[in-house]
C-alpha cells in the first residue's frame, strides 16, 4: 500500500496498528516518490500456533447450539 506523507501524518497511529495486526507493509511517498517503508517488527520469539488466529473469525450463528439434525448414532 502506498500513502502520501501528509495522509500518513494524519492517520499515523491507525496505520501503525494495521501494520502490527495484519502484517502489512506501507510505503510512504513524498511528491509521488517513495521515501520510507513501514513494516511490522519481527517477533523475537515465534508465536505459538495455539491461538494464532484468535479474533480473526466472525460468525453470526451459535456454532455449538444443537442443529435439530437426527443422527444414526442417536438411535
Amino acid at each position: 500500500m502506498n500513502i502520501s506523507a501528509g495522509e500518513f501524518k494524519a492517520k499515523c497511529l491507525k496505520l501503525m496498528d494495521e501494520v502490527r495486526d495484519f502484517h502489512t507493509v506501507i510505503i510512504i511517498t513524498k511528491f509521488g516518490k517513495p521515501v520510507a517503508k513501514l513494516v511490522p517488527v519481527q517477533d523475537r520469539f515465534p508465536r505459538s500456533a495455539f491461538g494464532y488466529l484468535k479474533g480473526t473469525v466472525l460468525s453470526a450463528k451459535d456454532l455449538v447450539a444443537p442443529t435439530g439434525e437426527s443422527w444414526d448414532a442417536d438411535a
